[in-house]
């Protein structure tokens, strides 16, 4: 599949208001990155089995660096958790030439541009997931997904053709879709979630190693 299918141009016009966003930090913050934001892992898409979903570019984290999840919060508990289940390798230094590296897994968003407040529209989100489908299906060896959030889950349940009222959001949950892929489910692990207490680092765990224990009982692709 072609990979300008699966990923959103730097400077998508698809989204008025996201555009319009983006020009304002451009001209704030000049030397960020400032643009839809690439999945991260794509030199091997012929070898993941995993796909990471969030749900968009935190403002001063992936808009800044250009890499999802680089830069913030939620990027030092992800990469943390990825280099202990042996999903990544190297050392996380929050900055995207850190040499860190995916192993057999892939990051994406389901909307690739920074929205106002960390709050994509609805037809934002709609206008995005065509990229997240066809993500989705240029990975030949995917067999499971992590969606980060209510967002990211239903957003790929519809990329998956899936019905929502079959597969209800539940941190921790695993979702059988088809051909052997798995759904499961974690809260996003934003810094407002670990600090009220709704998702602790051991919860985020727990859901990796769901992750892993599904992927060591399957044979290779």
């Amino acid at each position: 599949m072609p990979e300008l299918a699966a990923e959103a141009p730097k400077d998508c016009a698809l989204c008025p208001r996201l555009v319009s966003f983006r020009a304002a930090n451009r001209t704030a913050e000049p030397s960020w990155f400032n643009g839809a934001v690439p999945s991260f892992g794509r030199e091997h898409a012929d070898a993941v089995r995993l796909l990471i979903v969030g749900l968009a570019p935190g403002l001063r984290g992936a808009n800044r660096t250009g890499r999802p999840f680089t830069g913030d919060y939620a990027g030092e508990l992800l990469y943390q958790t990825l280099l202990e289940f042996g999903f990544a390798k190297g050392r996380y230094e929050a900055r995207p030439d850190d040499g860190l590296t995916l192993v057999n897994c892939m990051i994406t968003n389901a909307v690739r541009c920074v929205p106002p407040e960390n709050k994509p529209l609805p037809a934002e989100i709609a206008a995005c997931r065509p990229f997240l489908s066809e993500r989705i299906g240029s990975l030949p060896k995917l067999v499971a997904i992590v969606a980060l959030g209510r967002i990211a889950h239903d957003s790929t349940l519809t990329a998956l053709g899936a019905k929502k009222s079959a597969h209800p959001f539940k941190h921790g949950a695993g979702h059988s879709m088809r051909d052997g892929l798995v759904l499961f489910d974690s809260f996003h692990c934003s810094r407002y979630n670990t600090n009220t207490g709704r998702l602790t680092p051991d919860m985020f765990r727990a859901v990796f190693a769901q992750v892993k224990q599904h992927l060591q009982g399957l044979p290779a692709r």
